[in-house]
């Protein structure tokens, strides 16, 4: 099953937007906007919980850098959605990006690629997104 046509992949994903945030277009703009609004939303109330009952002592500009890192990232890679086997020039970038840094071949052939790499770009971007809400404050 390609990425795009799952259902929800967490708690607070509507299923119509899982399906059409890959989408050119408006509707496949609109979707991905709605999913990580929700998606980042959860992430700050869950940074908020850790903070507090952990007595973390964040620096809120810096969690709030971290949290904009995360959305954005996870825009860009939720837009590639059912896309990840295109090599054309319509491709969103980071396909293009993934088949020029030759991805291209497994990204066609292997039916679960599209999932391992959307969920390993996802982690890995997590990681840059605590490391800028972990930082040094100034």
């Amino acid at each position: 099953m390609r990425h795009a046509k799952k259902a929800a992949t967490n708690l607070v994903q509507r299923d119509a937007d899982a399906k059409a945030k890959g989408k050119c277009g408006r509707e496949g703009a609109a979707a991905c906007a709605r999913h990580v609004a929700s998606y980042t939303a959860t992430q700050g109330l869950a940074l908020y919980a850790a903070d507090r009952y952990l007595r973390l002592g964040l620096n809120w500009k810096r969690a709030a850098a971290g949290l904009a890192v995360s959305a954005l990232t996870h825009y860009a890679v939720d837009r590639c959605a059912g896309h990840w086997p295109e090599d054309d020039d319509q491709a969103p970038l980071l396909v293009r990006a993934a088949h020029a840094t030759g991805k291209g071949d497994w990204l066609k052939g292997a039916q679960d690629a599209p999932a391992l790499i959307d969920q390993a770009l996802h982690k890995g971007l997590l990681v840059l997104a605590a490391a800028v809400t972990a930082g040094p404050a100034r």
